[in-house]
């Protein structure tokens, strides 16, 4: 049964959104503590943050990644008051943001098993 032109594209989008999706939760990662509030630019890093992170939320559901949407969601919230604030992370909400990114590469990496075990 041949797939429509639809499916296709969406599984597109599927695969470069599986082939980035690792690389953008451990840039995330590496970069956690360029967000304090003392880290020099701090707003500037929370606000790339922010965006590479509302990224992940706004297409994860969509090509079949419910966990990680949901998890990046998670993390979204905890950037979404310093964002908006134009400031870098307290101690609490870095406490909270990366429980909450841990939780969101744990996510990502089981539903990336899942796809690529089934074929892809």
């Amino acid at each position: 049964m041949p797939v429509d032109g639809f499916e296709a594209r969406l599984a597109r989008v599927r695969h470069r959104f599986a082939g980035s999706l690792e690389s953008k939760i451990n840039d995330t990662v590496s970069e956690f503590s360029r967000l304090s509030e003392d880290a020099p630019d701090a707003q500037t890093n929370v606000d790339q943050v922010y965006r590479r992170i509302h990224g992940i939320c706004g297409v994860a559901a969509t090509v079949g990644f419910g966990a990680t949407g949901r998890a990046a969601r998670e993390a979204e919230v905890v950037l979404l008051v310093p964002a908006r604030a134009r400031r870098g992370l307290t101690p609490s909400e870095s406490a909270v943001f990366k429980g909450a990114l841990g939780a969101l590469l744990k996510a990502a990496q089981q539903e990336l098993q899942m796809m690529y075990a089934r074929g892809g």
